[in-house]
């Protein structure tokens, strides 16, 4: 049976991360072999089944060259090793180093974006290694556009899939709590959610913020909430291993990326009926699971009127949370684990 080899930097607690983490372990299930070439760090943040080998080619490389040459070297043997692995590059420098390592070695790829395909800087080495790809995978319709005609037509839209391990909707008063989680960056813009949030609180002073992830801006966040008097009103909770658990009862959950591919977090707070407010931002992520006022709500990048207006409504109205929760907990079955792993393999012809 064809060995997969999925190809990305580390496996730090982002979203790429964890959607490798659940494809792994259903192929492994089903009896495919498994690899993860991790070619920049060994981290493991999320639980993998102990039949999913683990190869790492390599550590950050700073910029150094020796790094990155010893670092294809590795890769280079890898491959050598299992000739005519299909790799499966879920980074642009993925596939950048698998097409250059895998040079007169026998093998099959396919890559997938995973964010906005505008915001790269080095669009030209991008696309003449996404070229050498059998297909192309797009998390939505929207990235499709971004690409050059000869990758378009290669390109095929298969979204994010839903763990098979969610709770059940809760069922109960749900706490005053205002849930976050994705990394402290500014491309998430918490400061915009902090603000919203600091109006909010005037209606409804009962409400906490509780900001689930970890980032280079911490420092600067705190400082902002220290200047807006909150800090017994939005807490930094760190990394979460255990995210379902920490906001299944929470009032809503907020997405205030200013761009994003699709928020895993986001996916997995709809498919448990926590009430959702998400920035409808490039590349139509959040768009392709919510119906606006149906199963979450949809405002504007960058709008702070709107988002706070947003979560007024969640707060001020039990019935109206209660119908974003039920709608929302419906994606579940369409963009199960199970279906989406099989569109997967039906796309790389496996």
């Amino acid at each position: 049976m064809t060995k997969i080899v999925f190809v990305l930097p580390d496996m730090p607690g982002g979203g790429t991360e964890r959607v490798v983490a659940l494809f792994s372990n259903e192929l492994v299930k089903r009896g495919y072999p498994v690899s993860i070439l991790l070619f920049a760090g060994k981290r493991m943040e999320y639980p993998l089944d102990k039949r999913v080998e683990i190869f790492v080619a390599g550590e950050t490389s700073g910029g150094k060259l020796s790094v990155r040459l010893k670092r294809l070297k590795a890769m280079r043997q890898f491959y050598k090793k299992n000739k005519r692995c299909y790799i499966f590059a879920f980074s642009v420098m993925g596939a950048v180093f698998s097409v250059i390592s895998t040079l007169g070695i026998p093998h099959r790829m396919l890559v997938s974006e995973r964010s906005d395909p505008s915001r790269y800087e080095h669009r030209f080495v991008r696309n003449l290694a996404y070229g050498r790809a059998e297909k192309l995978i797009l998390l939505t319709e929207d990235m499709r556009q971004l690409f050059p005609k000869r990758l378009q037509r290669k390109a095929v839209v298969i979204p994010n899939p839903v763990p098979k391990d969610m709770p059940e909707l809760f069922d109960g008063e749900r706490k005053k709590r205002v849930v976050s989680v994705a990394r402290l960056e500014a491309v998430k813009n918490h400061k915009l959610l902090i603000t919203a949030f600091a109006d909010f609180i005037k209606r409804f002073p009962d409400y906490e913020l509780h900001l689930l992830g970890t980032g280079t801006l911490e420092g600067e966040l705190r400082k902002q909430v220290g200047s807006l008097q909150l800090e017994d009103k939005v807490i930094f909770r760190g990394f979460s291993s255990n995210v379902k658990e920490d906001i299944w009862d929470s009032a809503m959950f907020v997405q205030s990326s200013d761009y994003e591919g699709i928020s895993n977090a986001m996916v997995e707070a709809l498919a448990m009926g926590v009430p959702v407010i998400a920035t409808d931002c490039p590349v139509g992520g959040a768009r392709s699971y919510i119906k606006s006022n149906v199963s979450g709500i949809l405002i504007p990048v960058g709008d702070k009127k709107a988002l706070t207006a947003a979560m007024m409504k969640v707060a001020e109205s039990p019935e109206f949370a209660k119908t974003l929760s039920q709608n929302g907990a419906k994606i579940k079955e369409v963009y199960s684990l199970s279906r989406i792993t099989d569109r997967l393999l039906e796309e790389a012809g496996i």
